[in-house]
């Protein structure tokens, strides 16, 4: 099966905060996920979301079966994590996108 990836970065000191509320936020969804030690998935009907925090940022990837539903993952995935940082003004920087 051929999949489709991309990472984004969003630059914050508090990414394992946001990390755990955008899971937190899909899970309460009825989607499968979970967050534990600074790193946490989802799984969308359109593929998986993959959450790590670091020190600085927090690392998103999206892996989808598809190029159009990894752009639809990152949108949901990156309007989400916007809205709740509003007050950090946070903004998602993504990869181009791969093919595996």
């Amino acid at each position: 099966m051929t999949e489709f990836t991309s990472v984004g970065r969003s630059a914050t000191d508090r990414a394992s905060r946001y990390g755990s509320q955008l899971v937190k936020h899909f899970t309460h969804k009825d989607l499968e996920g979970s967050w534990e030690d600074s790193r946490g998935f989802v799984r969308f009907s359109a593929g998986l979301a993959e959450f790590e925090a670091t020190e600085d940022a927090l690392v998103m990837r999206v892996v989808s079966s598809s190029e159009e539903d990894t752009a639809r993952l990152r949108d949901v995935v990156e309007r989400h994590l916007v809205r709740f940082g509003t007050r950090d003004e946070l903004s998602v920087s993504w990869d181009s996108g791969s093919q595996d």
